[in-house]
């Protein structure tokens, strides 16, 4: 029995070539039971003509799944699904039950609901995306990437690729951050003291449960980055947000008997502020008096493309005291989750424990290919593009703020990818963005970053790393007419 052509059409969401997106549509058809062994396929040039595709890319796409023994040829016949094709699962799905569980008392710790940043996954179809975080497509090196891909898939590379590296890292990767990416921020370290994570929230997670309990004392910056404060949340351990200045963290404001100090000292988040050397002395002056530990997210500082970036506040430390936080997600995408934590051995040490019994390693594929990336030179090069695709768009940014008279609360000294702004007092930031939305342009409100219940609701962030510099100043334009519509 013949198929319909018509039971056969691809999705208009469907990812890959059309040769793949053949191939899934009839694997999918034979793993779901809905093409059955035996059944004949329509013939190449029916199925391209029904399908508006050559007739040559559904030949290739029969002849993978002809290999893969997906389906079989018969001489002069055509194809049909194979008698040695995967046979759908032979049970059927139960009827849905209704939950007997109070899985209000049943679960002993909760996760959701904290004050994480929702970005909509559709972020890229919005003409005006002032979106922080994002990998700008035109910006990146996808030819490279896959040349390094590809080559970590090779012979040579195939213990990197399939070993199960239990608590250890790739060496390569871990030699590259040692001699080439920690020295450009004054930091000395050895691979004893370096441990690859994935992404920095990961490291940050690892630290706090190495390092804090429901009888330790930890402070973070206010405002700061929503997810931290959800990590220490979840720690229970007793946390008290400090309001930063023009400066970033004050050191005299925080309390005595603080155990560890969460910091961004080289460009805070969110308000871009650059701590000056001095108090970068003065903080680490303040956690020797009180033998407390810092913990530094050095989470952008590749994109200081105005002025070259101080010194990592870990390369003024000379007892051993400060954690560094490095990543990898920022500079080449998100997706990538390749982050690393720098610190004194008993604490890497640990935090590699934690790490193998939760999730092991980062995968070895991902860690070489990086690998290859960076000592190949293409990460610098994606780097200087981006800092003068970046720097060019700040500059369309700030002229169009200043155009507009909207008041920037922080800009960043050294560069970066957006500005702290503050709407009039008036102005719920919140309302702010889902009136925006609707016409076509994302901004993040600013409430989140705040600790307590009286957050203020007239901060907002607006990034320029993922919108086109043609689109800033037309972008701009909305938003100032939506803030002056509140009256």
């Amino acid at each position: 029995m013949a198929l319909p052509v018509e039971t056969f059409f691809l999705h208009p969401e469907a990812q890959g070539t059309l040769q793949q997106q053949i191939q899934q549509m009839i694997a999918q058809g034979i793993l779901s039971g809905r093409f059955q062994q035996g059944e004949k396929l329509p013939s190449t040039r029916k199925l391209a003509s029904h399908l508006g595709v050559s007739r040559i890319t559904v030949t290739i796409a029969y002849t993978e799944l002809l290999a893969n023994d997906y389906l079989s040829s018969k001489g002069r016949s055509g194809y049909f699904v194979s008698e040695n094709a995967p046979s759908p699962p032979s049970f059927t799905a139960s009827p849905e039950s209704q939950d007997a569980v109070d899985w209000t008392r049943a679960i002993g710790q909760k996760f959701s609901g904290g004050a994480g940043l929702a970005k909509p996954q559709d972020w890229a179809k919005f003409r005006y995306p002032f979106i922080y975080g994002q990998a700008d497509q035109s910006l990146f090196d996808h030819a490279n990437w896959r040349l390094c891909a590809l080559q970590a898939l090779g012979q040579k590379d195939f213990t990197a690729l399939t070993t199960d590296y239990y608590d250890q890292d790739d060496p390569q990767l871990i030699e590259f951050i040692a001699r080439h990416t920690l020295p450009r921020r004054g930091i000395t370290a050895r691979p004893e003291q370096i441990l690859i994570t994935l992404g920095a929230q990961n490291a940050l997670w690892l630290t706090t449960q190495v390092l804090l309990t429901q009888r330790r004392n930890a402070v973070l910056e206010d405002p700061c980055y929503p997810a931290l404060r959800d990590i220490l949340s979840q720690s229970r351990c007793n946390v008290t947000p400090v309001r930063v200045d023009q400066d970033g963290l004050p050191p005299d404001a925080i309390p005595p008997e603080t155990h560890v100090i969460f910091t961004t000292p080289s460009h805070q988040c969110p308000t871009n502020a650059t701590m000056p050397m001095e108090r970068r002395h003065a903080l680490l002056d303040r956690a020797r008096e009180m033998e407390a530990l810092i913990v530094e997210d050095d989470y952008e500082f590749e994109m200081s493309f105005l002025k070259s970036p101080s010194p990592a506040l870990k390369s003024l430390d000379t007892d051993g005291r400060v954690i560094y936080v490095g990543s990898f997600s920022k500079s080449l995408f998100p997706g990538l989750r390749l982050g690393y934590l720098v610190g004194s051995e008993p604490f890497i040490r640990e935090a590699r424990a934690l790490r193998a019994s939760v999730l092991r390693h980062a995968p070895g594929h991902i860690q070489r290919t990086a690998a290859y990336f960076l000592s190949l030179g293409h990460y610098d090069a994606l780097i200087r593009r981006m800092g003068t695709a970046l720097h060019e768009r700040r500059r369309l940014m700030e002229d169009a703020l200043a155009a507009h008279d909207l008041r920037i609360s922080g800009r960043g000294y050294f560069g970066g990818s957006s500005f702290w702004m503050r709407a009039p007092d008036h102005v719920n930031t919140d309302d702010l963005a889902r009136r925006l939305q609707s016409k076509g342009v994302l901004i993040e409100p600013g409430r989140a970053f705040f600790a307590g219940t009286h957050q203020p609701s007239n901060y907002y962030r607006l990034a320029y790393s993922s919108i086109p510099a043609a689109r800033i100043r037309e972008g701009v334009d909305l938003i100032a007419r939506e803030i002056e519509a509140t009256g």
